[in-house]
C-alpha cells in the first residue's frame, strides 16, 4: 500500500513475548476462514521474515502448533496463550503479525481482505498473498 517502512512494536497479552516489525503505516491484513484463524478470529498482515525481530528473551516463552501440511508454524505464548505472530503456510518465508497485537499509534490504516483458507489452493492462487513476504 505504502512503501515507507516504520517500526511497529507489539507482543502477547502478558508481555512475555515482545517484537518489532518493519512495515508501512498502512497495511493489507487478511481475515482467513481456515479452521485455526476462524476459531481465533485472527486478522493478520504479512511481512518478510527479515523485517521481524523478537526482543529480549521472548523465544523462551514461545511454543508452536502445526497441523495439516505442517508448513504453518502457529506460535503462541506459553503463559497467556496469545498468538501475536506466526509463520503462515501461504508465506513460509514471512511472518504474519496479528493486527490487534500491534501497539497503538503506528498503524494508520488497515485494509482487510478475505482469504478463503477452507479452499486454500484456490485462494492462494487468486489473492496473490505470496507476494506479501517479498523483500521490498
Amino acid at each position: 500500500m505504502e512503501s515507507e517502512l516504520v517500526l511497529h512494536e507489539g507482543g502477547c497479552h502478558c508481555g512475555k513475548i515482545k517484537w518489532r516489525v518493519k512495515a508501512s503505516r498502512r497495511v493489507v491484513a487478511w481475515s482467513c476462514n481456515c479452521t485455526d484463524c476462524s476459531m481465533r478470529g485472527n486478522v493478520h498482515f504479512i511481512v518478510p521474515s527479515s523485517d521481524f525481530e523478537l526482543l529480549d528473551d521472548s523465544k523462551d516463552f514461545i511454543t508452536t502448533y502445526t497441523f495439516g501440511t505442517h508448513t504453518a508454524k502457529h506460535t503462541f505464548c506459553k503463559v497467556c496463550g496469545i498468538t501475536s505472530f506466526y509463520t503462515p503456510r501461504s508465506n513460509p518465508d514471512g511472518v504474519s503479525v496479528t493486527v490487534k497485537c500491534v501497539k497503538a499509534g503506528t498503524l494508520d490504516h488497515v485494509e482487510i481482505r478475505t482469504y478463503d483458507g477452507l479452499n486454500w489452493e484456490k485462494s492462494h492462487k487468486e489473492t496473490g498473498i505470496a507476494s506479501f513476504s517479498n523483500e521490498s
